[in-house]
This record gives structure tokens, sequence and C-alpha cells, in this order.
């Protein structure tokens, strides 16, 4: 007869070959993942980062939720941690009684202050967050997130601290604990060796 001298495959061969090449396909698109993953920074360390550190803060001064007006620039000499929060963010009630020690233990000596800004926030909301579980510090209503943009917050909590002449030090995204912020306060006031 007249025609081709191809033979087709049998159909269950062919699946089987495609089967194969889209498993070999897969494969590799795994191992590319499990690369670029293995070589990120841990998440540790990239929520540390950014943009501000080594510069001076962003200007940071509104009214507070009492009505007085206050701006990072009254505490320059001191330490200054200016904390994002949400009264609705769950890490950020978690992280709260930390912010409590740190104050109660740098108050007294006055060494560094603690400011807060609000986060997609009522005002009211925010001051019944502090009426329920302390804090008196000042809490700069942001209703329009000017200051979080600057500082270039996505999402609550947050903190940044700031050196005593101004200049960013340190950026925690996430929950904070006292220790951490003590921790940088100590290693930045170690006498150069």
């Amino acid at each position: 007869m007249g025609g081709s001298d191809e033979v087709d495959e049998p159909t269950g061969a062919l699946r089987s070959r495609e089967s194969l090449v889209a498993a070999g396909v897969i494969a590799v698109l795994v191992a590319l993942m499990v690369a670029v993953l293995a070589t990120r920074d841990p998440s540790t360390e990239r929520a540390t980062q950014s943009a501000l550190i080594g510069q001076l803060a962003p200007a940071t001064a509104g009214t507070t939720l009492d009505g007085e007006e206050v701006s990072i620039d009254d505490f320059r000499g001191r330490w200054v941690m200016v904390n994002f929060f949400g009264s609705w963010c769950t890490p950020c009630i978690e992280e709260h009684p930390q912010l409590l020690a740190f104050d109660a233990a740098h108050r007294a000596a006055g060494d560094a202050v603690l400011i807060s800004v609000t986060f997609d926030d009522k005002s009211a909301k925010a001051r019944e967050f502090f009426a329920d579980n302390g804090g008196d510090w000042p809490v700069i209503d942001d209703p329009e997130n000017g200051i979080a943009v600057a500082y270039g917050v996505a999402q609550v909590p947050e903190t940044f601290v700031i050196a005593p002449n101004g200049t960013v030090v340190q950026r925690f995204a996430n929950k904070v604990t006292r220790a951490e912020l003590d921790e940088v306060i100590a290693r930045y006031e170690e006498p150069a060796r």
C-alpha cells in the first residue's frame, strides 16, 4: 500500500513520554524555587532592613490622642522608639506588655522615650486600647497614615529605634521585645574599641 513509512507510536507510549517531560519540568521548577529560598536572607534579617537605617528619622509630629502637640524633635538627645500599631492588630496587643516594660524601665532614667503612631485606626478605638491596656507615652493620631508612609510601614506592628542624634539605627517588623530594644541601645552606646 502506498503511504508513509512512519509508524504511529501507540497512544500509551506517547502519554508516558508527555508525563515524563511534565514531571521533569516540575522538578526543575521546584529545584529553582528551593535554590531561591535557600539563598535569600532569613525573614528575621529581612525584617530589620530599611532604607531609613543611617538616615535622619522622617518628620514625626502630630496631635496625640490627648490633644497635645508632639514632635520627635522634642526628644533630641534621647533614644526614641517610634512604634506603629493598630488597636485591631493581634500582634500589637501581644507586644504591648513589652512596650509597657520598656517604658517603665526607661522613664525614670529619662534616657529613652516611646512614641506610638496609630495605623489604620480610629482615634476612639486607640484611646480605648490605651485605657484598657495601659501606656502613658505620646500616641500620635495619624488618620491618613502619612507618618507611616514616610517610614515605609506597610503593616503593624513596626518599631523604629532612633538614636539621640535623630538617626534611625534599627527597624523591627512584627512584635518587638523590651530585651531587643535594650540590646540595640546597649550596642550603640558601647564605647568604640
